[in-house]
C-alpha cells in the first residue's frame, strides 16, 4: 500500500497523468469526519501509491467546486498548513472503510503498471493550491477559481 514514509520523499518528477478515477468519484462529505487521517494521492513512489498525508480538522466549503469540502492540517507544516479539499480527492488512513479500499485497490490497478520499474517519486500533477488555501484536482478548476 503506502509506504511508511511517503509524506517525507524527495522531490518529485512531474509526469502528468490522466486521473481516470477522481473527477467521478462519489464520496459525500458525510463519509469523513473531524479528526480522520487521510491521504490525498498524487503519484508513485517505488512501486506504491503516494501522497500527502493530513488530518481533517473541520467542514470548511470547497470555493472551487462549490460543495461541501474540509479543513485539513498538514502536520509537516511548510508553506501551506492548512488547506481545504472536496471529499472526494480523500482516501481514509486512520480507518480500513470499504469506499476508500475500493478507489485505493482501483487507483492502484490505472498506476501501478504504467509505472512500473520507476523507482523516483513520480507526482502526476492532479492538484495545485489556489491562493485560497483551496486544494483543487485539475478536473475541478474553473476559470479564475
Amino acid at each position: 500500500m503506502l509506504p511508511p514514509s511517503w509524506d517525507h520523499q524527495p522531490t518529485p518528477v512531474a509526469a502528468r497523468t490522466l486521473d481516470p478515477l477522481t473527477p467521478t468519484r462519489d464520496i459525500t462529505h458525510a463519509h469523513f469526519q473531524a479528526g480522520d487521517t487521510v491521504v490525498v494521492l498524487k503519484g508513485v513512489a517505488g512501486g506504491e501509491l503516494w501522497g500527502d498525508s493530513m488530518r481533517i480538522v473541520a467542514p470548511s466549503w470547497h470555493t472551487p467546486t462549490d460543495e461541501d469540502g474540509w479543513r485539513l492540517r498538514d502536520p509537516t507544516g511548510g508553506a501551506q498548513s492548512y488547506v481545504t479539499a472536496h471529499p472526494r480527492y480523500l482516501v481514509h488512513l486512520s480507518r480500513r472503510c470499504p469506499d476508500c479500499l475500493i478507489y485505493l485497490r482501483a487507483m492502484e490497478d490505472a498506476l501501478l503498471t504504467r509505472f512500473a520499474g520507476r523507482d523516483e517519486l513520480i507526482d502526476c500533477g492532479w492538484y495545485t493550491t489556489t491562493a485560497l488555501g483551496q486544494l483543487v484536482h485539475t478536473a475541478d478548476t474553473r476559470g479564475g477559481r
